[in-house]
């Protein structure tokens, strides 16, 4: 028997956007090439006097039905896309926003934009603890096809879909993110203000009465197999 999840957080969006990669650099403090995620994946953070499950979620379309089951009383929902693919921006409205029906009524959603590191006018590097910038290829540059003003418009057609009045959302520009798994921007910033912001969802559900235990044997899904970069 294990602690139960004060709360849970999902992330979401298209193969290859690099959801796997974030929850590495975030959790294990570094980056590590992946490959697919078969069905879901979660990992426990303890963050303060809570316990927070992050959710990670396969992207192909051969496993899309599950997401509605991971995101079942999700308090914040992580849709991420790719900034040098305009398409993976798409599929998180046309493909994956259905599937978060099941979330919590409450359940906050943020937008992110990964793969930052390789568009064009982007200089920020994590300095290693060799001493070094991770590197990347100027040749493997990339036009930018995602700017920031897209992931927020998303976000407004979000809250609209959600029912939530304009008044009550949190702004787009607090609610969206650029990142870049390789280098470490803006990761920590990403995670640290979702968590932040469920606190209040936190609170209320203790204040509910929850169960303090619960078997999460029953529910691991933490399939390892691999499949094709993610």
């Amino acid at each position: 028997m294990m602690k139960k999840p004060d709360l849970k957080v999902v992330l979401l969006g298209d193969m290859n956007v690099g959801k796997t990669s974030l929850l590495h650099r975030y959790m294990e403090r570094r980056f590590q090439e992946t490959v697919s995620t078969v069905g879901g994946a979660f990992y426990l953070k303890q963050w303060g006097p809570y316990n927070i499950s992050i959710w990670d979620t396969a992207g192909r379309e051969q496993f899309h039905g599950l997401g509605s089951m991971y995101c079942r009383s999700a308090s914040a929902i992580i849709l991420t896309y790719d900034v040098g693919n305009m398409q993976s921006l798409v599929e998180l409205e046309d493909r994956f926003l259905g599937l978060t029906d099941t979330a919590n009524s409450d359940c906050l959603f943020v937008v992110v934009g990964n793969k930052v590191d390789l568009t064009d006018g982007f200089e920020e590097g994590e300095v290693e603890s060799n001493g070094e910038r991770p590197r990347t290829s100027s040749n493997s540059k990339v036009r930018k096809q995602v700017n920031i003003e897209d992931a927020h418009a998303l976000y407004k057609r979000i809250m609209k879909y959600r029912m939530v009045d304009d008044s009550y959302a949190p702004a787009a520009e607090k609610m969206c993110f650029e990142t870049s798994a390789k280098t470490g921007h803006n990761v920590d910033d990403l995670f640290e203000s979702v968590f932040k912001m469920v606190i209040p969802l936190i609170l209320k559900k203790r204040a509910n009465g929850p169960d303090d235990t619960v078997n999460l044997a029953q529910n691991n899904t933490e399939n390892k197999s691999k499949s094709g970069c993610c």
